[in-house]
């Protein structure tokens, strides 16, 4: 039995209601119960593509001069505040260029990186996936939630985390429905600007969780060790000491105007950041599949992925900026293949979909698909179905 909403993360996560579901949380399986042999067609026509184009399926040295560009603006305009040169007004607007930086540093350079596609070299897929230290993000829990758990099961409940457990936000029909829910639409992009000011608390709490989970039998969830710890206690106090205390000590900031600075920084990079991934998941088309009470979704791996993400149309300059995520249709099924491809990728990914009768799910604006993210919040924020009976765990082994 297969429930779907067309429902289709936000990103201040509340791990007391993760930590209420891990202990039971079934493992989750995806069963071609049509024996589709559309995944397959379509990898060999990906295979194809790089074959005959001899196309490195990493970034490699066209990924550097973005990073160069988006790090450049992030360090920037740091280092100009940091001449003690401008106004406190002007500093501001500095900050702004350096919230717009920090966004791009994790779509374009970071989340590449991390996925293990910025380049062929392990080493160089490291050093750039660090940049998320940069941002007060933590690599280690980066991987498991976004690339192991909203990867593997993209709008599943109490499994992908980027929809659940928000306590202001109901993001999934699965989600108690509160009162003050039918307000979403309009509160909920001042709590996207919150996304990177939650890394602050919100890596410590994650990883705590993760080792208990992990300790539950969780296996696809790997421990923090106590080098793990290490990196996340010391990456955080560097963090402190580059945002805030060079920052009050070399210039005539005080304490009150930084404070305005720290929270304009991240707000903008936050309310970016959060968009951007909130119009993949949570428009109109993208499903929230419901597994059975087993753990089994009746749908091949890819084509649950077709079902549950969405695709949006921008201008050139803004998809680069982006770091492609305006095709997170191709990003999903081929995570580990750079976002550079993906525009050559996205015409074989659609005709094999129409050939197959699978959903490819494309706005045809960013506009678009705002406004449809809004009715989503708006429909999620008043809508209570019918209970779905609670899902039956199975032991891990």
């Amino acid at each position: 039995m297969l429930i779907n909403f067309p429902y289709g993360p936000s990103l201040a996560v509340d791990l007391s209601s993760i930590l209420t579901n891990c202990m039971r949380r079934p493992q989750i399986k995806f069963v071609n119960a049509d024996k589709s042999k559309f995944f397959p067609t379509l990898r060999e026509r990906v295979d194809e593509h790089f074959t005959s184009t001899g196309l490195s399926r990493s970034g490699n040295s066209i990924m550097l001069g973005k990073a160069a560009f988006m790090l450049l603006l992030f360090l920037i305009p740091y280092g100009l505040i940091l001449s003690n040169q401008f106004t406190a007004l002007q500093m501001l607007g500095l900050v702004v260029l350096m919230g717009i930086g920090k966004a791009g540093v994790g779509m374009a350079i970071m989340h590449d990186a991390n996925h293990g596609s910025f380049s062929e070299k392990t080493w160089v897929n490291n050093l750039f996936g660090a940049c998320l230290f940069l941002l007060g993000g933590n690599v280690k829990n980066w991987k498991t939630q976004h690339n192991t758990l909203h990867h593997t099961y993209t709008n599943i409940h109490n499994h992908d985390e980027d929809i659940t457990g928000k306590p202001w936000l109901r993001l999934c029909p699965s989600e108690t429905l509160k009162p003050y829910h039918k307000f979403q639409h309009i509160y909920a992009f001042g709590l996207y600007g919150l996304m990177t000011f939650s890394f602050l608390a919100k890596d410590f709490r994650l990883a705590l969780s993760y080792n208990r989970q992990h300790a539950a039998g969780d296996k696809t969830i790997t421990q923090f060790t106590k080098k793990d710890m290490n990196v996340l206690i010391l990456s955080k106090f560097i963090y402190l000491l580059f945002i805030a205390v060079i920052p009050l000590v070399v210039t005539s900031l005080n304490f009150g105007q930084w404070l305005l600075g720290f929270v304009v920084l991240h707000f903008v990079a936050g309310l970016i950041l959060s968009i951007i991934f909130q119009l993949a998941h949570i428009v109109e088309g993208a499903d929230q599949p419901v597994p059975c009470q087993a753990g089994t979704v009746q749908n091949a791996w890819a084509i649950h992925q077709m079902h549950t993400t969405a695709n949006f149309t921008c201008p050139r300059w803004l998809s680069w900026y982006i770091g492609g995520l305006d095709f997170q249709v191709e990003h999903h099924l081929f995570p580990t293949v750079s976002h550079i491809h993906y525009p050559a990728l996205s015409a074989i990914v659609r005709e094999t979909a129409d050939e197959f009768g699978v959903p490819y799910n494309q706005k045809p604006s960013v506009g678009e698909a705002l406004r449809s993210h809004i009715r989503m919040l708006r429909k999620l924020g008043s809508y209570q179905p019918a209970p779905v009976p609670e899902l039956i765990a199975e032991p891990v082994h």
